[in-house]
């Protein structure tokens, strides 16, 4: 592991360490980091550094745009989400650059977490990014949303299906679902023609 990249990381959960919304005493930031990270590997047990520091960047100050900020309605989200990779891209540059890592490298790292690499690292990283929301998010995420229908939240299920690779197919079967959450995807996921 070469100075620069030691450096980076360091750099890179500094500014973790900042997110103002901690979850048992430690920033949702860096929570979410570790996850993607550990699903990462499970994915490329050998991920080249820019990959590696990308996946260590995916929700660089997430909270700096809000949510809020943006029309409470799909386009609305769609453009949220562009305008936080973009912005998340140029800070993981910023930040690898001046930790001394190589020009050309923090430049992949940017195009990465900005989402425009449509190539087996940007799948890796869409991969790792959808097995953290279904092990981690997706019961939460039903709780906070009483309103949505089973439908709608089949729908979501099948999106995040449709994004993933056949390898994190396979390693979603070692998610561990409570029976009802667990039966909604098995549902969703027939209804899309698609083995859970």
């Amino acid at each position: 592991m070469s100075a620069p990249f030691t450096r980076a990381r360091v750099a890179l959960d500094a500014v973790h360490a900042t997110d103002p919304t901690t979850v048992g005493n430690r920033p949702s930031e860096m929570i979410y980091a570790d996850r993607l990270e550990s699903w990462l590997l499970r994915l490329v047990p050998n991920p080249s550094p820019a990959l590696s520091l990308a996946a260590r960047a995916q929700h660089l100050e997430r909270w700096v745009i809000p949510r809020s900020d943006f029309p409470m309605d799909r386009a609305g989200y769609h453009a949220w989400r562009t305008s936080v990779h973009r912005r998340q891209g140029q800070r993981a540059e910023e930040i690898l650059v001046g930790a001394g890592v190589d020009e050309e490298v923090a430049g992949r790292v940017r195009t990465l977490v900005s989402k425009l690499a449509k190539d087996a690292d940007g799948q890796a990283l869409e991969d790792a990014a959808c097995l953290v929301f279904l092990e981690y998010e997706l019961a939460d995420f039903a709780v906070s949303h009483p309103d949505y229908t089973r439908e709608k939240f089949m729908g979501i299920i099948q999106r995040t299906w449709r994004k993933m690779s056949p390898a994190a197919h396979t390693l979603s079967s070692s998610i561990p679902l409570s029976a009802e959450l667990a039966s909604l995807v098995k549902e969703a996921l027939s209804g899309a023609g698609s083995t859970p």
